[in-house]
């Protein structure tokens, strides 16, 4: 048996169990990171215990959204939960993408938990030089 003492775990456990998991029509939030990194936009969600095909990613212009499910495990008749602190249910986050970024060469990992998008920087939007051209000649206003 386990035995907690931390009283601010349990009220967010029982705030958890009032609000109620996360469903598809009113997901929770999922945590995330977005950092630039080189060429490439990253962002990062916290996802653990979702299985890769429990993940569903959708660009329509630049609306990026991410949604993914944690499905309770299968339990046998025989198995009596002590504890149950880990949420199960829907999760989504929504991020408008600038239009700088390339949607259409989005790539995505999956490991230990952590959705990582990698959504490459479009070239035009990469800084450049700009040449001056300098004329030889000098140009008179006349009035």
């Amino acid at each position: 048996m386990l035995m907690r003492t931390d009283p601010f775990r349990e009220m967010d456990r029982i705030t958890q169990q009032l609000m109620g998991p996360g469903t598809w029509s009113k997901p929770s939030v999922m945590p995330m990171d977005a950092y630039r990194e080189g060429d490439e936009y990253v962002v990062a969600f916290d996802v653990p215990g979702v299985a890769a095909d429990a993940i569903d990613i959708d660009v329509e212009r630049n609306m990026l959204t991410v949604k993914a499910e944690r499905r309770p495990m299968a339990k046998a008749d025989a198995i009596k939960m002590e504890l149950s602190e880990r949420p199960l249910g829907a999760f989504s986050r929504q991020i408008v993408l600038a239009d700088t970024l390339d949607t259409e060469r989005i790539q995505a990992d999956y490991e230990a938990g952590v959705l990582t998008l990698r959504i490459p920087i479009a070239e035009r939007a990469k800084p450049r030089k700009v040449s001056i051209n300098a004329g030889s000649g000098h140009k008179e206003i006349s009035g």
